[in-house]
């Protein structure tokens, strides 16, 4: 599962590390928390133009028929996306890249009820390309003006390294992938579905931080901290 992570890059950054022709006039908020429900950017292509756009996190399936759908859908299992009503038209057609800077995930801990989190990044810090869908719903079935893009994550089975962390991982995908999984032209479900497998461990690197991030409502830079000794022991 990915419930929570790091969008700390500014739009004009992004759009440069993926090769962005257009960006969305939305400026989010720089996060350090960012939860389900809320507005992310999405890398998406269409009409051979790619776009970085601002989606609502929690995919809303077209035929839902109101967006609390999307509440129970901000990740997609790898696992049979191609059978599953939710997803299999988006996976066909509605592709897209959502950027972070880093994810968190909790592991038990023997003995304590409270887990701990974990802050998981790229070792180099450059950005994650996180697998996902998206799609269009609209409110008033009537009305084609007034539409809801919103997305959802794809997580599949943990690399080595996040397996002792969790037992799911976002699926990452890599630059020499990306105009193959963008192309909403593509509809070779079969390659496509190679493509959702664990990102490398040496890829990544992890470090515990402070149970301050379990607060959806706390965010800032010290929730990427590495935790102090100190914090450890209250754990």
């Amino acid at each position: 599962m990915c419930g929570r992570f790091v969008s700390s890059s500014p739009p004009d950054e992004l759009a440069r590390y993926f090769d962005v022709q257009q960006v969305t006039e939305t400026a989010l908020e720089e996060r350090f928390n960012v939860a389900p429900s809320t507005d992310v950017y999405v890398v998406v292509e269409s009409g051979g133009v790619r776009r970085l756009d601002a989606f609502h996190w929690g995919l809303v399936p077209f035929w839902a028929k109101d967006m609390s759908a999307g509440n129970k859908m901000i990740n997609a299992r790898a696992e049979g996306i191609t059978e599953k009503n939710a997803y299999k038209h988006a996976f066909k057609k509605r592709r897209c890249i959502i950027p972070a800077d880093g994810f968190f995930e909790w592991k038990k801990v023997p003995g304590q009820k409270a887990k701990q989190p974990y802050f998981i990044h790229r070792e180099d810090g450059e950005p994650l390309a996180f697998a996902g869908l998206w799609e269009v719903w609209r409110p008033n079935k009537d009305d084609d003006t007034e539409v809801v893009r919103s997305c959802t994550i794809i997580t599949g089975q943990p690399n080595e390294k996040i397996a002792e962390i969790h037992d799911r991982m976002p699926v990452i995908l890599p630059p020499n992938v990306w105009d193959q999984w963008l192309d909403p032209q593509n509809d070779d479900l079969d390659t496509l579905g190679k493509l959702l497998v664990p990102a490398p461990s040496r890829l990544l690197t992890a470090h515990p931080v402070t149970t301050a991030v379990n607060n959806v409502r706390v965010d800032g830079p010290e929730l990427i901290e590495p935790a102090t000794e100190a914090q450890e022991r209250l754990l």
